[in-house]
């Protein structure tokens, strides 16, 4: 059995195929990781939604900022933007069900065997892993739970940008949904910076990477995550981001998980010409 993690793919299907092909992927045999933002920007958000779903437990998917946009979406509690593609999913005779199934998948998967964590954005400079499950925890509770619909309609805001274990309600499970599904760079307090998309050379004064704050407490397995297409890949001190631009015209990548880490990626033509996301 092999088990592989693969970037985001929002909505990119064709490429997502294309990559499987590459890496002999059997879905009777091998399992995939794969980072969050399934959908959205691409052009067929529907059939990896339904081709994910219908692995069933061969594959583990955590949510991301798109996901959890689309979920949002369904509810009526935001507009698609322009730039959404995710309209035929909302008009898709399968809708309710491929969006119960998605509020159901984790922001946080933990394998201590492998040696691997998986988060979309990554861990917040203030947690530990026992305080990254444990908040993960929460938002999936919430997100499972029957107010679920609240939950989605609050989430949306930049604040607080700044962990405490004192936040309750509304403002604990906002600052966790962005910590785990939107962080790219901080202060060196590690407050969020949310609004930054670009480069690492381009980061604004003051700000670093998430995972190079000083006096950063995780203390856990390597991390996987995606998100920062901006960053590319990076195999270093204790991270793993495999998100390398298939949206924007770079690349799809799987790693190889169990032995020796393996990359394979392929040449995507790129689905939309906006900004980075």
């Amino acid at each position: 059995m092999a088990i592989y993690a693969i970037g985001d793919i929002q909505g990119c299907a064709d490429s997502l195929r294309q990559l499987l092909d590459r890496i002999g992927f059997d879905p009777a045999r091998d399992r995939l990781w794969l980072t969050g933002d399934l959908v959205n920007r691409g052009p067929d958000s529907l059939a990896v939604l339904r081709f994910v779903k219908g692995l069933g437990d061969r594959v583990v998917t955590v949510l991301g900022n798109h996901d959890l946009h689309l979920l949002a979406a369904w509810l009526g509690h935001v507009h698609p933007k322009s730039s959404d593609t995710i309209q035929q999913v909302l008009e898709a005779p399968d809708v309710d069900d491929l969006m119960h199934w998605l509020r159901m998948q984790p922001l946080l998967h933990h394998d201590p065997r492998l040696g691997y964590l998986m988060t979309h954005a990554g861990i917040p400079p203030g947690w530990d892993l026992a305080t990254a499950k444990r908040c993960a925890a929460e938002v999936e509770s919430a997100l499972r739970g029957p107010d679920y619909s609240t939950f989605l309609r609050d989430i949306y805001g930049n604040e607080p940008d700044l962990w405490s274990e004192s936040l309750t309600g509304t403002a604990r499970l906002r600052y966790i949904t962005n910590a785990l599904t939107r962080m790219r760079c901080c202060d060196s307090d590690g407050r969020l910076l949310l609004n930054y998309k670009g480069s690492l050379a381009n980061r604004p004064p003051g700000h670093i990477p998430w995972f190079a704050v000083p006096g950063r407490r995780y203390d856990g397995p390597t991390i996987i995550c995606g998100h920062w297409s901006a960053l590319g890949f990076r195999d270093a001190d204790g991270v793993l981001a495999i998100d390398t631009g298939c949206l924007w015209g770079g690349q799809l990548t799987a790693v190889r998980l169990d032995g020796p880490r393996q990359r394979t990626s392929i040449d995507c033509p790129g689905c939309d010409s906006g900004a980075l996301g």
